[in-house]
């Protein structure tokens, strides 16, 4: 049986409403300005094979998040309690989709993300401080196959440490949270500021903007290697569609504010206003990243960049011999920020879920401090594990990190819990017409028809294009289902 409403929100009674608009605006850009906007546009670029669509696939990332945005806006004004999509997708549709969601974003999504940019900052960290290296063993790689090792790395205990610092400083209360996350943010969103006027106003330069600018929109060549062909126009829309992966990963995460919704001071107002205000910020300042990209770097230099390093590229053209240690310190300072954005967020899920008696039960307690400390605790663990695994080529030798393949993985599962949540922006105005809606989407039907239409091509590309990197992801959702079934037999 679904829990009302109103039954639900009084789960938040413990939580201190500490945060206003500008913190919660904060975690919402804090979690979206991570690492991927400084590097996936090289593999979008690559993907795509033009200047001018390649900046259309941001364009199209930008109307869908916003839109999403929008959409979600009602459900957090209706239900402003800790727990977010979870919450949204039990009272949308049952308690079966809220959990699939909770365990897709606690096994994967959420800690999984953790652990990519912790390792992220750990990476450019390397380059300011050599010795902490994804190739300096503290335990050299032991493989449980032939393709899969266990491996601690100076990189590896950095990363581990990031969690475990930003952990324990979000189980000390919201306050300490805040600080950090206010901190890191504001730093972060100056730094890519700096970097756009970098890059239009100092690296201008005429050779590239002639080449990219001059064929803005000349379709690239066909990829039979990557399962695209840009050169057409159904090519074209593949393309974009699985260039999203990319773009649409860089500006994730902009929902986590609504899973904090407990802790938030007006929350019917705040929330809504928090998600609208952020994403429209990062996706005008990643406009205008990549923008910047397209006035220093011709696109083959783009499409080419080392390790895919974009903005340090850029950096590299416009101040030789500092680009590397500039961006790296840039990177450090956004990673950071994001993690505590992401560790705060994650745990309010988690309290939810077993508030419901579908996580562990002490998750659903609040500590002294009035924050989920078991659930902050069980989550930094997790997400710290992924950090040891890696995967491993045989034909290169290389090893990679088992959280990236899992990323991608659950992608579509993401975009698809994505979609059922705004459908059910669309089912709970037929089945509770009464209930209160302090805020209502704009624009409805056609806003939130927008999304579930762009994300549903996108997604139907992804399993077409993309199978082996999508239909892993159901099956960790299925998995869901499965532990799902004793966990609703309990009384």
């Amino acid at each position: 049986m679904l829990k009302s409403m109103s039954q639900s929100v009084k789960t938040d009674a413990g939580f201190v409403r500490g945060l206003n608009l500008f913190d919660s605006t904060m975690v919402v850009i804090g979690c979206m300005i991570g690492s991927g906007i400084f590097i996936v546009s090289a593999d979008m670029s690559r993907l795509i094979g033009s200047p001018g669509w390649m900046l259309m696939a941001w364009v199209v990332t930008g109307v869908l998040t916003i839109a999403a945005a929008l959409s979600y806006g009602e459900l957090a004004s209706m239900m402003p309690e800790a727990g977010g999509m979870y919450v949204y997708l039990r009272e949308a549709f049952s308690p079966l989709w809220g959990f699939l969601y909770g365990w897709t974003f606690f096994t994967v999504i959420q800690t999984g993300t953790i652990a990519a940019v912790a390792v992220a900052f750990a990476r450019f960290t390397s380059i300011l401080f050599p010795p902490v290296s994804e190739t300096r063993y503290l335990i050299h790689p032991v493989h449980i196959s032939s393709r899969y090792a266990l491996s601690l790395s100076t990189a590896q205990l950095a990363a581990i440490g990031v969690i475990v610092l930003l952990t324990w400083t979000n189980s000390r209360g919201l306050e300490y949270g805040k600080i950090v996350q206010n901190l890191f943010t504001s730093a972060k969103t100056v730094a890519l500021a700096a970097l756009i006027v970098a890059g239009l106003f100092l690296g201008w330069n005429a050779t590239a903007v002639k080449a990219n600018f001059g064929h803005f929109f000349t379709l690239g060549s066909f990829d039979a290697s990557r399962g695209v062909a840009a050169a057409s126009a159904f090519g074209l829309v593949v393309a974009l569609s699985v260039a999203q992966s990319g773009s649409l990963f860089s500006a994730d995460s902009w929902h986590d504010i609504s899973i904090v919704a407990g802790e938030v001071r007006n929350p019917r107002r705040n929330v809504p206003l928090a998600m609208v205000l952020g994403t429209a910020a990062v996706i005008g300042l990643y406009l205008l990243a990549n923008v910047a990209y397209l006035v220093v770097l011709p696109l083959p230099a783009i499409q080419h960049a080392p390790s895919d390093r974009v903005a340090t590229a850029m950096l590299q053209a416009i101040f030789p011999g500092y680009g590397p240690t500039l961006m790296a310190a840039a990177i450090m300072v956004s990673t950071f920020g994001c993690v505590n954005s992401l560790v705060l967020a994650g745990a309010r899920a988690y309290y939810a879920m077993a508030r419901d008696g579908l996580f562990f039960r002490r998750a659903g307690v609040l500590n002294p401090a009035r924050v989920p400390g078991w659930a902050l605790m069980v989550q930094g663990v997790w997400a710290a594990a992924l950090v040891l695994p890696r995967t491993f080529d045989p034909a290169t030798g290389a090893y990679g990190n088992l959280y990236s393949n899992l990323l991608d993985y659950v992608m579509s599962a993401a975009l698809l819990f994505y979609i059922l949540t705004i459908a059910g922006v669309i089912r709970l105005r037929r089945t509770k017409p009464e209930a209160e809606r302090p805020y209502r989407v704009m624009g409805y039907p056609f806003v939130p028809a927008l999304y579930i239409a762009g994300a549903a091509v996108v997604l139907v590309m992804l399993f077409a294009y993309r199978p082996s990197t999508t239909w892993p992801g159901l099956i960790i959702v299925v998995l869901g289902a499965v532990v799902y079934l004793p966990l609703k037999r309990k009384p």
